[in-house]
């Protein structure tokens, strides 16, 4: 299985290697501002990463710390970061974590993941990303779309993201640990897509132990 691992993951890389994408476009921003990476990823949570876009735009226009959005009144900020979704639950959110950073952090991004998981409303693929995009930390981010591509190859058989991490650290040659997450992305937004999956078009679909799909395009 290794073997083919490579074998996919070096596909994934000559295939969106000038892929024009959000999400890679972000990491090359954001990058070395774990502030910035953590709000962005709170605020990416179940929506569009053009949407995510505009609102961490709007939002860092106002804030540069975990003061200034704790200071701002909740209208104001549920305002900024309306194209984001569920904006007044996310708001809460912001200001929840930011008061635990001031308090217990000093205003700074903690780069221990037990310390961020402490943080409440902050899981591990939240906890990774910030690990991974702002302090450059071998770890592997998870989101849905890694659990479904990873499930779909065979790589895993997991149910649920978290198991999906442990697995893939056991099997996944760590020079790919910062790459998976968004090729996977990538790849489960552009072809290996929930409900629909372009199998024939697929370019790794050699490789792929999917089983059980009734629609496929």
């Amino acid at each position: 299985m290794k073997k083919n691992i490579s074998k996919i993951m070096n596909i994934l890389i000559r295939k969106y290697k000038d892929y024009e994408f959000p999400s890679v476009r972000k990491v090359s921003e954001l990058k070395k501002n774990a502030f910035k990476v953590l709000i962005s990823c709170l605020l990416s949570l179940r929506t569009k990463d053009e949407n995510t876009a505009i609102a961490v735009k709007r939002l860092f226009k106002n804030v540069k710390k975990a003061e200034d959005i704790v200071k701002m009144p909740i209208k104001k900020l549920e305002k900024l970061i309306y194209s984001s979704g569920f904006y007044k639950r996310k708001a809460e959110i912001l200001k929840s974590v930011c008061k635990t950073l001031i308090k217990k952090f000093k205003g700074k991004v903690p780069s221990n993941k037990k310390e961020l998981l402490g943080i409440k409303h902050i899981g591990p693929k939240t906890a990774n990303v910030v690990l991974c995009f702002a302090f450059n930390k071998d770890v592997i981010p998870v989101d849905v779309n890694v659990h479904r591509v990873a499930n779909r190859l065979g790589w895993v058989k997991t149910k649920k993201p978290e198991d999906t991490e442990k697995e893939l650290e056991k099997i996944l040659p760590k020079r790919y640990w910062k790459l998976i997450n968004t090729l996977f992305i990538l790849h489960g937004k552009n072809i290996c897509k929930p409900l629909s999956p372009f199998c024939s078009k697929c370019f790794i679909k050699d490789y792929c132990k999917k089983i059980g799909v009734k629609k496929t395009r």
